[in-house]
């Protein structure tokens, strides 16, 4: 049941989960702080109240299945998963070391809880339409979520991935995107617009929902509505902040990529009491 408590305890959870990002990719000395920030409460919301997940057996046959197909972004699903219980919160310190469980963008062989690698833009939501498809042809209920990037949104193969889960009337399956209109190279929109994303999802014949990416009560109502949906894949156009919680980092493209310095990290993680 979602209600005032449940929000706060959300809320709480997105916070350490913020605090785990910063202080993992600053010990790492690499990875990508700003869009982690702002996916971090859409993970929180499906793996501590949407998702049938068992932290205790992974493989579970008939539980709903997970796809970062933003894959750089992995330092947020690795934070969600240790939270959730899926392995030690200390291992976290470990991202990109050698022989690491956690590498610089998730692998399903090495990391408990993993549902597909990722980290080629494009692949991830391909990925997620076959773990739909297959759910159906096996007749089981589990459904199939994916968060992906607007700059992915460029890859070619993002839209033959929607055409075919649109074709097949893939209902089980319900794709985040995380519209924080930054990219690598710039704001996206300056370097290959998409635009208008919830438009060109509609002309793929999914249904679109548009929310605020950052409101719990939002993205919950929002899969709730995706499940009663019949007969189209869900889009969810997820408006965040890049770099969210972190004042600094909000809305700087030179956050994509970049660690912080231990004093940076520090003033992050005083931003996030």
């Amino acid at each position: 049941m979602l209600n005032n408590e449940k929000i706060e305890e959300l809320c709480n959870i997105s916070k350490r989960v913020r605090k785990n990002i910063i202080e993992m990719i600053a010990e790492a000395g690499s990875g990508h702080p700003g869009g982690s920030l702002s996916c971090a409460d859409i993970l929180v919301a499906l793996y501590f109240h949407v998702m049938k997940v068992d932290p205790q057996n992974p493989g579970w046959e008939d539980r709903d299945r997970f796809v970062l197909s933003k894959g750089h972004a992995a330092p947020a699903i690795y934070a969600v998963l240790a939270e959730k219980g899926f392995f030690p919160v200390d291992e976290l310190k470990t991202l990109r070391k050698i022989d690491s469980k956690l590498q610089g963008h998730p692998d399903m062989k090495k990391t408990p809880g993993i549902d597909m690698t990722t980290g080629s833009l494009g692949q991830g939501i391909s990925a997620a339409v076959g773990m739909a498809l297959a759910g159906k042809l096996d007749k089981k209920d589990y459904r199939v979520y994916a968060i992906l990037g607007d700059g992915e949104l460029q890859e070619g193969q993002v839209w033959e991935a929607a055409m075919a889960a649109a074709h097949y009337k893939l209902d089980n399956l319900t794709i985040f995107l995380d519209h924080n209109h930054l990219q690598i190279d710039g704001p996206v929109k300056e370097v290959m617009s998409p635009e208008d994303v919830s438009e060109k999802f509609k002309a793929f014949n999914w249904n679109v929902i548009n929310i605020n990416g950052h409101d719990f009560y939002q993205i919950i109502d929002a899969v709730e509505k995706a499940k009663n949906f019949k007969e189209k894949p869900t889009a969810i156009i997820a408006e965040t902040i890049k770099g969210k919680g972190v004042s600094f980092m909000e809305n700087q493209v030179d956050w994509h990529g970049k660690a912080p310095s231990k004093e940076q990290a520090k003033e992050a993680l005083n931003n996030l009491i």
